[in-house]
């Protein structure tokens, strides 16, 4: 399986399969890109399907700081321009995944053709805001896992298998603690963090591409559909799934994906 170095101290675990138009495919907060493990046969039949664990994640380096999503979508950037030679790729981001792809469309807007956004990481309201600072603090202290495990509570409802319950949770349990706190940090509560308004749509106003915007919630679908700039641009909500909507839906989201991606112009 393939690594690139991307950064001094940052090496990437990628893999890339199949041939066709490029989907680059990125993985939520605590997780990896076996995350994809649900999609990639059926995407590599018609794609190129890269999957990548960012930093601090999965089997790819684990910097002692710099674990934040702007800091992942420039190692995206080096691994598509430098390793790849990918000049523009259709960005798949669930959760975290989806700040990771908007800051790499914003930044770099020649390499992605079109975002695919998965029960996005941002837009949170201020009263669901309000709870992240204990959060942190928490990730912070010395029960650092059962904090995360906490949060990742909410990520799942009744319609979530006990397998991708399972998978998520000892996943979580693997990851470096700091790498947890610093990236959730980052998402919502630093300076330049984009997940939660009025900062989330100032910054994701700035997208240019096309964006197929998945949600598990009504009001946040609405809200992102006020911000999407291209004509191309499609909102979907799928009420009573949970926060990992695209496991529990495998197939559908799989055709979702490539019909949305088989329109958008070369």
């Amino acid at each position: 399986m393939p690594y690139a170095e991307v950064a001094e101290d940052v090496r990437l675990f990628y893999t890339d399969d199949g041939d066709g138009p490029p989907l680059l495919l990125v993985h939520g907060w605590g997780t990896d890109s076996h995350q994809w493990s649900w999609h990639i046969d059926a995407f590599a039949a018609r794609h190129r399907v890269i999957a990548v664990d960012l930093r601090g994640h999965g089997y790819s380096s684990v910097p002692a700081t710099g674990n934040t999503p702007r800091a992942m979508a420039g190692d995206l950037h080096t691994l598509l321009a430098d390793h790849l030679g990918v000049p523009q790729a259709v960005a798949v981001g669930h959760s975290m995944g989806a700040q990771v792809v908007s800051v790499l469309a914003v930044e770099h807007p020649e390499r992605v053709r079109g975002i695919v956004a998965v029960d996005p990481g941002y837009g949170m309201t201020a009263d669901i805001a309000a709870a992240f600072p204990q959060m942190i603090a928490g990730l912070r202290g010395e029960h650092a896992h059962t904090v995360a495990e906490q949060i990742d509570e909410w990520c799942t409802n009744a319609a979530t298998p006990a397998v991708i319950r399972r998978w998520h949770k000892r996943r979580l349990h693997g990851m470096p603690p700091h790498v947890l706190a610093e990236a959730f940090e980052a998402m919502f509560t630093a300076p330049e963090a984009i997940g939660v308004r009025p900062a989330s749509d100032a910054y994701l106003a700035r997208r240019r591409c096309p964006v197929l915007s998945i949600w598990s919630d009504q009001e946040r679908a609405r809200w992102e559909a006020a911000l999407l700039r291209d004509p191309a641009s499609k909102v979907v909500c799928w009420e009573g799934s949970s926060h990992r909507l695209h496991e529990e839906r495998a197939a559908e989201f799989v055709h979702l994906v490539e019909r949305w991606a088989g329109r958008l112009r070369p």
